[in-house]
Order: structure tokens, then C-alpha cells, then sequence
């Protein structure tokens, strides 16, 4: 091919390429504004509203003042220091859209279109990744050929096997290169083209992977949105620097330092950069284990470490972290370890030593080393220098399937992922990643894919542990799927329509055996000289000239045949892939603060109490208001009610949550007793399914690992429901059961001298009630006795009225399992009591639900049950929910026996037990109900089945 036709190709295929990329584009901005079109520029969720007031913030008052934000409208009384408690990567990155791209866009409007701005970016970094760890390299090969072995068995005796295959298949069939046997290392636009088709194949699937989705849907304004593009953009850098083609080792340093800009972006942006920096290390670990280690990586990992740590040190709510956590410390032991391993290789550089003096060297400074770090550590760690593992991060190593934390273990995103879940998430992608890895392996294995391994075992191991990182596996997936598809297709296109010529580097031919310096030891050059012989034939083999001048028709055809039918078979699963996509896409576009339910009578109708509430909050309660709640609802009754709440998502102080909920569950006497001193209103969520009464398990056994004795043993069972929905003794007493059913169960109501209702929701979703009595005394106290750190500091923390002394003097404070610097005695009997009955068949005391079979209603009582008429959110279908979604099997059989109507009871939104089942993955309770006759594909007022949910 002359010069001037191979410029027009590359021209072709950049214009393609780019065409493509834009449409890839496109789709993933379309299919994340399906919550923007159907319910217009609103924010979802609960912690969106906080990060788009602390936006509000910024935006205002600019970053010196933003930095000493001390927020005394959140966490009430202590206050929370938002400026050294936040990632504000998200909130500096919308202002600064704000003030340089639209300045006439509200900042609302900002944060509402950021999540799916970002899905696009994030697509597009995923393209430079997948075409980066896919480009040919010099060095490129086989993982096999990393290890000795198999590397002298490849070469001595599969190299030879192949040669003699190819010269009998030319003599039979002319031009077998036509097979595809040629090495595609050979031809640089060959390889350009296959790395375009995995980059566009991988932007594709990540485009619209509902992994992602999840975290960058319209109005999903969440940290996560915007980390993910910061993550695979450090991953790009990072590969990046490794190329083999920067042979100015100044180039891998500065490319190094841009790894470590990428990294600073991601460390303010997300609390998970953890992750990211732990896999920069372990990338680099792997490549010096294996035997890649060279000049480049140490640069590249020394320019990349140093600076991207020092400019994370600047993120306030990181500071020394990084120095301290032991989350943390492999990133650092691997920088130490390539200073130790670099300073051998420039003494054996300098001295040039053989094998055995360089090992010596390297056991000698690595002992050394390793005891000095050892004696450091050991002072370091007795003055309580290393900061604890988090319950999270502890989470994902311990075996239980819980952290030992009721407060984590509350969390639904912290359960472990079921093979489900992948499928549910990552769709048919989950079934090419195996083969996109062995590709990568086998065929296109270099420093810089090599990251895909490390990526891929770490992405599935975290993700198995803890099903919200199902997220951090959305990349990889989309590469190692992307792979897959792009060399498939290729081999099958590109390879059957033109014929490449391929060259063979130049050959110096004025080298001479004369230049060889002559050596005494004739043996071992002899030795040598064969050796070189075989070397030589063995690189003549793998660099071999296979020119063609056509390609034989047949063989043309029998390779677009082959595509053919791949593609064919392939199509419906794309299609199904993209349906499925969409389908997930509509689904999790249904803000929970704002929902569509049908009426009896089949009319659409926006059920929006939870925003009425809050408005209603922000125009009828004093501006210094304090509103109780549990703390999932905080972020948005301080952001939409702008008033003061007792906790929110933070959650960074267990003991103040534990008192929280001890107030709710307590009786209603002594629940007011305390609240009086710190609160002026109560909010609860009451509408059925996951409303306060289904949580309030969870709630006691928060408040029980603080205030020991609320319950006979840690995990609280005897505080909920018999099977037959009777209360049990401590639920009917509790606060939060009254103001739930106050009025609406029988003899439950409210005592008016203590609380009064001033509020209910149009649908019932929401009711407020009036704290009777309120201390002025005690809110006067906590106004007028702030103490700062220092004379004319801005932190200040508030302090507990001395009302409240008392109850706090009862406290515990919960010891972390992985709280190795406490001095205080430590909380295993608790702990392991609290492990051995999670695992327990417990039933509560004086449970009277009938121990006989469950009988299956006729057909014409199931369709009676699923009529509109019969769909409505009670207490019923609150037990039903949470009966499933904590997968208590034993509790809903008997739950059935007694009622067997339970099965076919559906809520309001028109789901019931089948729906459930699916969305939480209890595959045991979906086959029990479909014996009862339950059926997976009826529809909720959305339309969408139980099925659909599964897939």
C-alpha cells in the first residue's frame, strides 16, 4: 500500500471513528433523561440534597468560606464542620460550570444535569482506556511467556511446531496467512483498527450499562456521578505513562504527574479514591513480580505517588490520611519498595553485576529496609499514629455477610451481591467478561493490560462483598466486553475486505562477525553463539514477513461467512442488552421523592407528599425550628425545608444516631422526656412498604448497641411483630408506633399533652407531630455554650443540654471491631452475641402463628386479591416487605399459614410479595410463592413485571 493511500485510510478511519464516538455519545446522554423529561429538573434521593445545598453554599459565599463552614442546622446539638467533612470535588466542579459555561443556568439546574454530563465523560474516558490497553506494544505477547518454563517451552518446542504447520499450509493452500495465523502485531493499521473497534465496542456498552446508570442518572446529583469519570481517567493516565514508546524517561515523569492530577480530582471528588490509588500500587506490585520492571514504571509510579499524595493532603477532609490509614499503606510500601529496588539497578548498572550479586544486593536493602520500617511502625502504632479500618472497608474482608455494625448493617447498599445481581446490573456483558480477559491475556499482554487483570479480580472481588460497588465494575466490564466484540468483529471485517502488507524491520547488513570482540573462552562463545542462533530463528519466526498479494476469493468468502453468522447471532443479544438498558434506565428514573400511582379507577396521579411536607415545614415552623426524624430523611428536610434537623446521612457519630433512636422506639413517656430538650417537631414517614415502622428494627438495635439492656440480646428480635401483625410488647409502647397508627389501629392514640398532630400528608405518607412542652431552657443553653478549639476559631461544636446528662451517663460508646488504638476495655462478648443471633431462626416470645401448612387460594380469590380495589399501603403489607426484603423465610410461612391471602396482597404502587422477592434477590421465596400461584408478569402501575425486575 503506497504512503499516499495508507494517509487516506488513517483519514477514513479517524472520521469513523469519531462518528461513531459522537453517536455513542448521544446515547448515553438520552437514555439518563428519562427522569428530567417525566418529572422534570428535579433532585432524587436523599444525599443529592445535601450536596446541592452545600453547592448553594459555595456558590454563595466562595471557597475561603466554604472551607470554614461549621453547620449548626445539622446534627443538633453538636453541628457538623462541612467544610473539613466533605469530598467537594462535585460542588467546586458545578460552581465553576456555573460561573464560566452557563451562567444564566440556576445552580438547581446545574446539579440536576451533572450525573448525566458526567455518564457521558465517563463513556468517553472508558474509550481512551479500552484503545490504550489494547494498542500493540513492542513488547507485547503472552501472560504465558512471563513465567521461565513455559516461556523455554514456547520457545523450543511450540515455535518449531508452528513454523513446520506453516510451511506444509502454504504448500496446500496459497497465502495462509489469509487465515488469520499472521501475527496482527506485524501491521500498524491493522492494529489501530482493532484497538478503534474495542474502544468504540466498550464506549458502546458503557454508554448504557445499568452498573452505571445507577450512579448518573438526571438528578442523581451524588458524588459517585462525577468520581467515575476521575477514576478511569486516573487508570487512563496511569497506562498511559507505561507506554513503551516514551523512551525519554522525562516524558513518563510528567505523564506520571498528570496520573497524579487525575488522582487529586478523584480524591476530592469521592471517598473511594481508596480503591483507585490501592490499584495504581497493585499494578505496579504486579509488574515487578512478574519481571516488567524497568526505569519507566519507577518514574512513572514515583512522579505519580509523590505529587498526587501531596495534592491530596490540600482535599481538608483527607489531610494526612493518606501517611496514617492503613487502608493506605500499600501504596506507600510499594513507592518505598521501587526507591529500594531503582537504587540496586543504578549499582548494577554502575558496577555491573551478575545475577548473584544483584540478588544479594536486593535481600540485603530489602532486610534492611524491612527492619527499620518495622521498628517504625512499632513506635509509631503504640502513640496511636495508624488510624483504624472502617467498618465499611472492614466489611469486605471479614466473613461475615455483616460488619459487626448495626448502623452499617442497616444500610441496604452494604449487603453482600448474589450472582443475580451481576446479571441484573451488567446483563449479557457479565457472560463475555471471561473471554475478554483470557484475550487480553493470551494476546495482548503489556505493561499497560496488564492493569485489566489487577482491575477486573479486585472490581469482582469488592463488588462480591458489598453490592453498591457493583458500580466499580461497570468499566471493566464494558473493556473486557468491548474486547471481546472488537476482535471478533475485526477479524471478521477488516481482515476479509483488505489486503494489509506487512514489513519487516530493516536489517543492518554492515555489521560484520569482525566487530564481535574476540574472546578467549572459545567454548563459551561457541555456547553463545548457538544460542544467539536459536534466539535469532526463534525472531525470524515471530517477526515474519507474511505478504500476500491477494487474498484467494474462497478463503474471502468463507471469513465474511464467518462474520456473518457471528453477527447474527450476536444482534438479538445486543438488542436485548440495549432494551434491557433502557428498560432499568426508566425504572430507576422514578425519584423517590416524587412518584406516579394509578388510582382505582386507572387515573394517573403524582403522589409528591414527601415535597408537601417539607413545604409545608419551611412555611408554617419557626426558622429555627428543630425537626426529630430518622437520619435518612435529614439531607432533605434541611435542603428543601431549610430547617434543622437531629441527624442525616453522614452518620458520623454512632452514638448520637443511637440516641435518636432510642427516643423512637422508647414508650412514648420517656421518648418524650428526652425529645422535649432537643427537638420542637417529629416527622415520620408512614405510607407503607419501606416506611419508619419497617425500619424500626433496625432503629432499637442502633440504640441498643449504646444503651445496652433496651433489648435481651444485640439484635433485638423481640421488638417487632408476631405473624399474625399483633405488636409485640416494646413495638406497641414505642413512640414510633404510635405516631405511625395513631387513629388508624385501634385504641392506639396519641397522648396530646405530649405530642400533637399538626400534619398528614394528602396519600398519608407523611405525618408531623408537635413536641408539647419544649424546653426553652434547654435550646437557650445549647445556643449560648458553643465551645471553640481556640480563641476566634470558626470550629465550634455545640454541646448536649445538661437536661440530658443523665441519659447520656447510661451510654456506651460502640467500639469499633477495628478500633485497635482504643484504651478502653473492649466489646467481644457484645460482638460475638450479636453475630451468633443474626444467624438464629428466632421466633418472639409468645408467637401464636399456626405451625400448619400454607394453602393456596382458588383462582378466582387471586384475582380478586390483585383487583385495584384491594391495592393500598397498611401495616400488613409493611410487615410482608420487610419480611422479604431481610429474607425471614421462616416468619412469612407462618406469616402465609395464618393469612394465606399475604401472598397476593399488593401496595399501592400495585407491587406486592413477587415483586419484592425479585428486587431483593430472594430466589427461595420467589419459588414458594409461585407454588402458591403467585404469577411473575403481572404489572405495578408502571407497568413493569416481577420478571422485568430480575433481568
Amino acid at each position: 500500500m503506497s504512503k499516499d493511500s495508507l494517509t487516506v485510510v488513517n483519514a477514513l478511519l479517524a472520521v469513523g471513528f469519531l462518528q461513531c464516538l459522537y453517536w455513542i455519545a448521544q446515547q448515553a446522554y438520552e437514555i439518563r433523561l428519562y427522569a428530567i423529561k417525566e418529572y422534570g429538573r428535579v433532585i432524587h434521593e436523599f444525599d443529592p440534597y445535601f450536596n446541592y445545598k452545600s453547592t448553594e453554599y459555595l456558590y454563595a459565599n466562595g471557597w475561603k468560606a466554604f472551607s470554614k463552614w461549621f453547620d449548626y442546622m445539622v446534627w443538633y446539638p453538636l453541628g457538623r464542620p462541612v467544610g473539613t467533612t466533605i469530598y467537594p470535588g462535585m460542588q467546586v466542579t458545578a460552581v465553576w460550570i456555573k460561573n464560566h459555561i452557563l451562567n444564566d443556568w440556576s445552580i438547581n439546574d446545574i446539579c440536576v444535569f451533572i450525573p448525566a454530563w458526567f455518564g457521558v465523560s465517563a463513556t468517553l474516558a472508558v474509550t481512551w482506556l479500552t484503545y490504550e490497553c489494547t494498542r500493540h506494544q513492542a513488547s507485547q505477547g503472552s501472560i504465558l511467556s512471563e513465567f521461565p518454563l513455559i516461556r523455554e517451552i514456547y520457545k523450543y518446542i511450540v515455535v518449531p511446531l508452528v513454523r513446520l504447520g506453516l510451511d506444509l499450509l502454504e504448500k496446500v493452500v496459497p497465502s495462509s496467512s489469509a487465515w488469520g495465523l499472521r501475527p496482527p502485531t506485524q501491521n500498524d493499521q491493522y492494529n489501530t483498527f482493532v484497538s478503534m473497534a474495542c474502544a468504540l465496542s466498550a464506549a458502546f456498552i458503557m454508554s448504557v450499562i445499568p452498573a452505571h446508570l445507577l450512579r448518573s442518572i438526571g438528578g442523581g446529583y451524588d458524588n459517585e456521578s462525577v468520581a467515575m469519570t476521575a477514576m478511569v481517567l486516573t487508570f487512563c493516565c496511569w497506562t498511559f505513562s507505561l507506554r513503551e514508546d516514551w523512551n525519554n524517561l522525562w516524558i513518563t515523569t510528567a505523564l506520571g504527574l498528570l496520573t497524579g492530577v487525575a488522582y487529586f480530582y478523584m480524591v476530592a471528588a469521592w471517598g473511594g479514591y481508596v480503591f483507585v490509588v490501592n490499584m495504581v500500587a497493585a499494578h505496579a506490585g504486579w509488574l515487578v513480580l512478574t519481571g516488567r520492571y524497568s526505569q519507566r514504571l519507577h518514574r512513572a509510579y514515583t512522579a505519580f505517588y509523590v505529587f498526587g499524595t501531596a495534592l491530596a493532603t490540600t482535599v481538608p477532609v483527607v489531610g494526612w490520611t493518606p501517611l496514617r490509614s492503613l487502608e493506605q499503606m500499600a501504596p506507600l510500601i510499594g513507592f518505598a519498595s521501587l526507591q529500594l529496588i531503582e537504587l540496586v539497578e543504578v549499582q548494577k548498572r554502575k558496577h555491573k553485576w551478575g545475577v548473584v550479586q544483584t540478588w544479594k544486593a536486593r535481600v540485603t536493602v530489602f532486610m534492611a529496609a524491612g527492619l527499620v520500617a518495622a521498628a517504625l511502625a512499632y513506635l509509631l502504632l503504640g502513640q496511636g499514629y495508624f488510624g483504624p479500618i472502617s467498618s465499611r472497608v472492614r466489611g469486605l474482608f471479614v466473613k461475615h455477610t455483616k460488619t459487626g455494625n448495626p448502623l452499617v448493617d442497616s444500610v441496604a447498599e452494604h449487603q453482600a451481591a448474589s450472582e443475580q445481581a451481576y446479571f441484573q446490573y451488567l446483563h449479557h456483558v457479565v457472560k463475555l467478561i471471561p473471554y475478554g480477559l483470557t484475550m487480553t491475556l493470551l494476546f495482548g499482554y503489556n505493561d499497560s493490560s496488564s492493569f485489566l487483570l489487577i482491575y477486573g479480580i479486585a472490581a469482582y472481588y469488592f463488588s462480591l462483598k458489598m453490592v453498591r460497588l457493583i458500580l466499580l465494575t461497570a468499566p471493566i466490564a464494558s473493556i473486557l466486553g468491548g474486547i471481546v466484540v472488537g476482535r471478533l468483529f475485526s477479524w471478521g471485517i477488516l481482515s476479509a475486505l483488505f489486503a494489509w502488507t506487512d514489513t519487516e524491520p530493516p536489517i543492518d547488513k554492515k555489521v560484520s562477525k569482525k566487530s564481535k570482540p574476540i574472546s578467549k573462552n572459545t567454548k563459551k562463545d561457541k555456547k553463545t553463539d548457538s544460542s544467539e542462533k536459536l534466539d535469532e530463528k526463534t525472531e525470524k519466526l515471530e517477526t515474519r514477513d507474511f505478504q500476500r498479494s491477494t487474498m484467494p476469493w474462497v478463503l474471502r468468502g468463507v471469513r465474511v461467512a464467518a462474520a456473518v453468522y457471528v453477527i447474527r447471532r450476536g444482534k438479538p443479544y445486543v438488542e436485548e442488552f440495549y432494551k434491557r438498558s433502557h428498560d432499568v434506565a426508566k425504572s430507576i428514573s422514578h425519584p423517590t421523592i416524587i412518584q406516579k400511582a394509578r388510582t382505582r379507577d386507572g387515573d394517573v396521579v403524582i403522589v409528591d407528599d414527601y415535597r408537601e411536607a417539607y413545604k409545608w415545614l419551611a412555611q408554617n415552623t419557626p426558622e429555627d425550628a428543630r425537626i426529630m426524624a430518622w437520619w435518612d430523611y435529614g439531607y432533605q428536610i434541611n435542603g428543601i425545608a431549610n430547617r434543622t434537623t437531629i441527624a442525616d446521612g453522614n452518620t458520623w457519630n454512632h452514638e448520637h444516631i443511637a440516641l435518636l433512636g432510642r427516643i423512637l422506639t422508647a414508650p412514648e413517656k420517656e421518648a418524650h422526656r428526652i425529645a422535649r430538650h432537643l427537638a420542637d417537631y417529629v416527622l415520620i414517614w408512614a405510607g407503607g412498604g419501606g416506611d419508619d415502622l419497617a425500619k424500626s428494627p433496625h432503629l432499637r438495635r442502633i440504640a441498643n448497641s449504646v444503651y445496652r439492656g433496651l433489648c435481651k440480646e444485640p439484635t433485638c428480635r423481640e421488638f417487632g411483630f408476631y405473624s399474625n401483625r399483633v405488636p409485640t410488647d416494646d413495638m406497641r409502647e414505642s413512640l414510633l408506633y404510635t405516631l405511625h397508627s395513631n387513629g388508624i389501629n385501634p385504641g392506639v392514640v396519641v397522648d396530646r399533652n405530649r405530642f400533637r398532630e399538626v400534619f398528614t400528608s394528602k396519600y398519608g405518607k407523611v405525618r408531623i407531630y408537635k413536641i408539647q412542652s419544649v424546653s426553652e431552657e434547654s435550646k437557650q443553653w445549647v445556643l449560648n455554650n458553643r465551645v471553640c478549639d481556640a480563641p476566634g476559631s470558626w470550629f465550634c461544636p455545640g454541646r448536649y443540654p445538661p437536661a440530658l446528662e443523665e441519659i447520656l451517663a447510661q451510654k456506651r460508646d460502640f467500639a469499633q471491631l477495628e478500633d485497635f488504638n482504643r484504651k478502653t476495655e473492649g466489646d467481644d462478648d457484645y460482638t460475638k452475641d450479636y453475630f451468633e443471633n443474626l444467624n438464629k431462626k428466632h421466633r418472639p416470645e409468645g408467637s401464636d402463628a399456626p405451625k400448619n401448612t400454607v394453602k393456596k387460594l382458588s383462582a378466582d380469590a387471586i384475582e380478586k386479591y390483585n383487583d385495584r380495589e384491594y391495592w393500598q399501603n397498611n401495616e400488613l403489607t409493611t410487615l410482608v416487605w420487610e419480611l422479604i426484603s431481610e429474607g425471614k423465610m421462616r416468619e412469612l410461612y407462618d406469616l402465609i399459614a395464618s393469612n394465606p391471602a399475604v401472598p397476593h396482597l399488593r401496595s399501592e404502587d400495585g407491587r406486592g410479595p413477587m415483586w419484592w422477592a425479585h428486587e431483593y434477590k430472594r430466589d427461595k421465596i420467589v419459588e414458594f410463592l409461585k407454588r402458591l400461584g403467585v404469577s411473575e408478569d403481572r404489572e405495578d402501575v408502571n407497568g413493569i413485571t416481577p420478571l422485568s425486575m430480575k433481568n
